[in-house]
């Protein structure tokens, strides 16, 4: 009997996923689907196209996601490329640009020209000349039928331009059309359209347009706080829509800050605490309403410690205040003499403060004293002198009002610089020829000569588009309300050759020595005893004869 062989084969399992046989007993998928999964597994989402995709490492973007152009960053397709297509073509326009013999520019040559497209294309015909309905004259229209010169000067520029600016805006101020005349009647008409410009930049940013942050905003960093700003100031303070800045107060914490920083780095901490106590002080004596110390007083003590300071360090060889005696001050007083008086006040109040601050043992200016006479030892003018000055500002015309008004009135009525400085036109009377001069308590009648002089100085004054209410008006206040500064009043009288103070301390000499000192202190509004400093060395004619022949002088 022949068997038969029956041959037993391997079970295969289907594969789970597409039914395929897997020959494999501890897999449960195919080899098509095991690979397809494990090339699943190392893909991930590319953060550039969004696509599943094998991610570069060093890129951490899929292949083509990670070739990108080398100037702008875009993708690039082709792997022999460095840029994207649309660098490339720039690329090859730049190429072919070249520099325009005319002006200057890359750009395509023209075969004809051999110049750029701008400069072979020639410009529009201009406009031809037309008869200017301001001046006659045969030339360019600029507008409203005016020349460019005439159209320049047209006092409706700003005006325009603040209509042009109301339009612009989405919700303009009502006090828009009040600036713009406000300006329009203290500049010049450029001036006048600049600023006006310059506040639509304001009122257009995404800031507040209320007065007081237009005028914050305004202010340029630094000394000066810039005209557009300083208008800003003079029409909202004029009309009552913001408070004055605090500019002055700037300036003034400026001065101090360079005079601390001037002084030799150990001398420093005392002196910059002593001016803190003082401007607590006087902040106190403002809010109180009694008189505080000015700036300028305050600035001038911090002159003197500064040069003190320095003089301890460079010529006596000491850095510490507890190291200074009273040699020291002695040596530094004798540097200047006739400022003895004041420096030693001020260091007085210095080693009293350093003193009370345990910063000194002793007050090295304890025991010092000022020797000198209370008399008036300031310098004069002879007749001559005076009577030059007078036929100087009486006579030319080539001297400025300004200096005839200081002198005149220096000359002939003893009037300080701060009080014609602040004289105002509202303090004169046309009519009676009189003035009101500072504190004085009567009016002040002027002789044809101060008036003439007056006169010539309001002339002046009325030549420039000014609503400033004083008499002396400059360049930098004609457009405010506020007085000409002190240092342009210390300088007014520089070509003549004699300061303000020489000038008015000859006519109170004379008058004291003329007439009774309470008389001349009652008449300028100042203090008896201001007047008696006259009188040291006068010795009154009539009594002369009293004296024995060997005491007279």
């Amino acid at each position: 009997m022949i068997g038969t062989a029956i041959t037993v084969g391997k079970k295969q399992r289907a594969c789970v996923n597409c039914g395929g046989p897997v020959g494999y007993r501890d897999r449960q998928h195919c080899c098509r689907c095991r690979r397809r999964m494990q090339e699943q597994a190392a893909k991930a989402v590319c953060p550039s196209c969004g696509k599943d995709r094998v991610l570069q490492e060093d890129t951490g973007r899929c292949i083509t996601c990670s070739r990108v152009c080398d100037q702008c960053g875009h993708p690039v397709r082709s792997v022999g490329n460095r840029l994207c297509q649309d660098c490339r073509r720039k690329a090859e326009r730049l190429a072919a640009q070249q520099p325009c013999p005319r002006c200057g520019k890359s750009g395509y040559l023209r075969d004809d020209t051999g110049w750029c497209g701008s400069c072979s294309r020639p410009g529009p015909p201009k406009q031809p000349p037309r008869i200017c309905r301001e001046c006659g004259q045969l030339r360019r229209h600029a507008g409203l039928g005016l020349c460019s010169a005439c159209w320049q000067r047209h006092p409706g520029r700003p005006f325009i331009r603040g209509e042009h600016l109301r339009d612009q805006l989405v919700d303009p101020p009502t006090w828009l059309e009040d600036f713009v005349a406000h300006v329009a009647a203290r500049f010049c008409v450029a001036r006048a359209c600049g600023l006006v410009t310059d506040l639509g930049r304001l009122l257009e940013d995404e800031h507040s347009n209320s007065p007081q942050a237009l005028l914050e905003r305004s202010r340029r960093p630094g000394r000066s706080m810039g005209s557009f700003a300083r208008a800003l100031e003079g029409f909202f303070t004029l009309h009552g829509l913001a408070l004055p800045t605090d500019q002055a107060e700037r300036l003034a914490a400026g001065r101090r800050k360079r005079r601390i920083d001037a002084i030799p780095e150990p001398l420093r901490p005392a002196v910059a605490a002593f001016d803190a106590s003082r401007m607590r002080a006087q902040d106190r004596a403002r809010r109180a309403g009694t008189r505080p110390r000015s700036d300028h007083t305050l600035e001038t003590a911090l002159s003197i410690l500064r040069d003190l300071a320095r003089f301890l360090t460079e010529h006596r060889g000491k850095d510490d205040w507890a190291l200074v005696d009273m040699h020291d001050i002695e040596a530094f007083l004798a540097t200047m003499p006739r400022a003895r008086k004041r420096r030693l006040v001020v260091l007085r109040q210095f080693f009293s403060f350093a003193r009370f601050q345990h910063m000194v043992l002793i007050d090295p200016t304890r025991t010092l004293i000022v020797k000198e006479p209370n008399g008036f030892r300031g310098r004069t003018l002879t007749l001559d002198q005076q009577r030059e000055l007078f036929r100087r500002w009486t006579t030319s015309d080539d001297v400025h009002p300004h200096e005839a008004l200081l002198g005149m009135l220096a000359l002939l009525h003893g009037a300080s610089s701060t009080e014609v400085r602040m004289l105002q036109i509202t303090d004169i009377d046309a009519a009676a020829q009189t003035i009101r001069l500072g504190k004085r308590p009567h009016p002040v009648p002027l002789d044809p000569a101060s008036w003439a002089v007056l006169q010539r100085c309001l002339d002046h004054r009325e030549a420039w588009p000014t609503a400033n209410p004083h008499v002396m008006v400059t360049k930098g206040t004609k457009a405010g309300r506020s007085p000409a500064s002190t240092a342009y009043l210390s300088h007014v009288l520089d070509d003549c050759g004699h300061p303000p103070r020489t000038i008015r301390s000859t006519r109170l000499l004379d008058l004291v020595n003329s007439l009774d000192p309470k008389l001349v202190a009652a008449a300028f509004g100042m203090d008896p005893q201001a007047t008696l400093i006259y009188l040291a060395d006068h010795v009154d004619p009539g009594r002369e004869t009293d004296l024995p022949r060997d005491r007279r002088p």
